[in-house]
């Protein structure tokens, strides 16, 4: 295994410590005759292990080894893959250098274990090979991205050469692009352990909540969702900030719409008022890739003494370095007005041809006023959430009628935070919960 592994190029800058560097490493020492049969049996082991782990996180099933290279291929990004995402397979000379890589691919799905598995008497990749999950539980986490690495481990295993291999991962990177930005739709970041570099942590757990399921609010969530399509399809598209009472559905509207253009190319980027120092960082790293961001930023608001809005005032317009094309900033908000205000901003008042003017007020509304669309989520009046529950309910499946659910709904919502969609949501998960029995 190590003289195939030797032959990679474009995807060869793998960490040492890669399920697939220590096998190469273990098969070189057994050929070699460096260490004793019981530590190679155990480095084997930690291996197979790393394996199963994989399996488990993402769902695989079959033959593990595959698609353990397969989820190497589509997360390695490399001058190729990066390239075959943006623009597709095109002639060139790194086309020679990546099939030759995918040529020792082609020979790493079909390497043959048992030399290893007889000097050693072990039996583990063969088992590997042929893995069947325990059940069949379903994927909560990584159902889209098992979804993707089986589909092409499949169609690697048919290919007849590296031409058919070489055709089969352009194709994949070309639709779905390479690397994390590929497999996953929302990000956090962190800074990694120097703290000069910025790391993305996918979001695994997100809510698949789709605009359908926030009852009402029509209205916003056409604004919301014409400013996104125009911004998926690359016309002009504008920041939106929405605002309003707590408990409306602006973060839901949010995630619904990720989850509605995904497919599309649009990903998710959360980022926290703390990190706005990193902004900068965050761009340059996803400016030039091949997917629409909306970066998110959820319940923004500043007060008096916190200036971290600078940092977002100065990456959504009027920095030296344009705001690339494939980048929009998404924001919740309780308050209209992001910065709070205070009557001692009205100090520096200027009446000019009876115009008041005060530039400190200027300068707290300056950042409203950088988000094109702004969107009002108000709470329902009585009617209106009478419509959420009832709706919410009939989904449910709730077997109790309009009359029963409205009086119930607002005894619930005297004592339980008034009135909003988020009340609502919270008396059906009640109701749901407590089959027959009246809610408190």
């Amino acid at each position: 295994m190590d003289h195939i592994v030797s032959k990679i190029l474009m995807y060869g800058d793998m960490p040492k410590d890669s399920i697939l560097m220590e096998l190469s490493s273990i098969c070189m020492d057994l050929r070699e005759g460096g260490q004793t049969k019981d530590r190679l049996v155990t480095r084997v082991y930690k291996q197979v292990k790393r394996l199963l782990v994989l399996a488990t996180d993402y769902g695989f099933d079959k033959n593990l080894w595959h698609n353990y290279l397969t989820f190497l291929l589509i997360t390695d990004e490399n001058p190729f893959s990066i390239t075959c995402e943006k623009i597709g397979a095109h002639d060139g000379s790194v086309n020679v250098f990546a099939k030759n890589d995918f040529k020792a691919f082609k020979e790493l799905f079909d390497y043959d274990f048992s030399w290893l598995e007889n000097k050693l008497g072990i039996d583990c990749f063969s088992t590997l090979s042929e893995y069947r999950a325990i059940g069949k539980p379903e994927l909560m986490y990584n159902k889209s991205v098992s979804e993707k690495v089986q589909g092409l481990s499949r169609k690697l295993e048919a290919a007849a050469d590296e031409e058919e291999f070489f055709t089969c991962v352009t194709d994949f990177y070309k639709a779905y692009g390479v690397g994390m930005f590929g497999l996953n739709k929302a990000f956090r970041i962190s800074s990694d352990e120097s703290g000069r570099d910025i790391v993305f942590h996918p979001i695994n757990n997100m809510d698949k909540v789709m605009l359908d399921d926030l009852i009402g609010y029509e209205i916003q969530k056409k604004k919301l969702v014409d400013n996104t399509r125009a911004f998926v399809e690359g016309r002009g598209a504008n920041n939106v900030l929405l605002f309003g009472d707590s408990g409306t559905g602006k973060s839901t509207s949010i995630k619904a719409i990720v989850n509605e253009f995904y497919d599309q190319g649009l990903r998710m980027i959360e980022i926290y008022k703390h990190q706005f120092k990193d902004l900068s960082g965050v761009i340059a790293k996803i400016k030039n890739r091949n997917y629409r961001f909306i970066i998110y930023m959820d319940d923004l608001s500043f007060e008096e003494f916190e200036i971290e809005y600078k940092f977002l005032k100065a990456v959504i317009e009027g920095g030296v370095e344009t705001k690339p094309e494939n980048i929009l900033i998404y924001a919740t908000s309780n308050r209209r007005h992001l910065i709070k205000e205070t009557w001692s901003d009205r100090d520096d008042v200027k009446i000019e041809n009876g115009m008041h003017q005060s530039d400190t007020m200027e300068e707290k509304l300056s950042l409203v006023n950088r988000f094109g669309v702004t969107i009002n989520y108000s709470k329902p009046n009585q009617k209106e959430y009478f419509h959420i529950v009832v709706e919410l309910a009939r989904r449910a499946g709730i077997p109790l009628s309009d009359e029963q659910l409205c009086a119930e709904a607002n005894k619930w919502e005297l004592s339980h935070g008034g009135i909003s969609g988020r009340t609502a949501q919270q008396f059906i998960n009640y109701l749901s919960g407590t089959t027959g029995k009246e809610p408190q």
